[in-house]
């Protein structure tokens, strides 16, 4: 596969399901990596409290969740990367939160790493410019 997939799933706020896909490659492109099927999912703030509960043991609501399928190389065929699923009531900055999501994806972790991720976030936000 030497494309991209990028599925939107319910309603993106303020953003357009084209910018959803603009922002999800950017921060794919900006960790390497050129192809593969992501899913952006925008849910309200009970779904993701039900979720971060269930996957996180945190309970409340949150801004965004990330959910890793495949490894680089685990599988024969397309990539899964993963989901994201963003709850736009709970997020201040939706394209922030999309690339935020989107580089968990990609196995970047701010809470373990020493910036790395974040400064790939705030890079892929200026690049984004007058957005």
């Amino acid at each position: 596969m030497s494309a991209l997939d990028v599925e939107v799933i319910g309603a993106p706020g303020t953003l357009a399901a084209q910018e959803v896909q603009r922002l999800v490659a950017l921060a794919l492109a900006s960790a390497g990596i050129a192809d593969g099927h992501v899913a952006v999912e925008f849910v309200g703030s009970e779904r993701i409290h039900e979720l971060n509960r269930e996957h996180r043991g945190k309970d409340a609501p949150t801004d965004v969740l990330s959910f890793p399928i495949d490894e680089e190389g685990s599988v024969p065929g397309p990539r899964e990367l993963g989901d994201v699923v963003i709850c736009p009531e709970q997020t201040v900055d939706l394209a922030e939160a999309t690339v935020h999501g989107v580089l968990h994806l990609c196995g970047y972790d701010h809470e373990n790493d020493d910036g790395e991720m974040l400064e790939l976030q705030d890079a892929a936000m200026t690049e984004l410019g007058d957005r």
